[in-house]
């Protein structure tokens, strides 16, 4: 299982997104236009399923998420989320 973070250039275009079928076991919309992904994939598989929902001239992109980003004023639920599927940062 892997995390990626996803940010669509257009807000409007999430409801596409959330609706369509993709590699992906769960999403949750953490701000306007930003996707937290839950996926078996790779995040080039997920790239690419996102780009092909997506209108042509739609900036998108995607990174995979290895450990809890320090976050706050996120959608509600999503800090959970994240500490349900990720570890804690490495501590310097």
């Amino acid at each position: 299982m892997a995390v990626c973070l996803a940010w669509l250039g257009n807000p409007a275009t999430v409801g596409d997104v959330i609706a369509s079928p993709g590699p992906w076991r769960e999403l949750i919309e953490a701000g306007p236009g930003l996707l937290v992904i839950e996926t078996d994939e790779t995040v080039s598989r997920v790239y690419h399923e996102l780009k092909d929902i997506l209108p042509a001239d739609c900036a998108l992109m995607v990174a995979p998420v290895s450990r809890r980003p320090k976050a706050r004023g996120l959608t509600e639920g999503t800090v959970s989320w994240l500490r349900e599927r990720l570890p804690l940062p490495d501590r310097d």
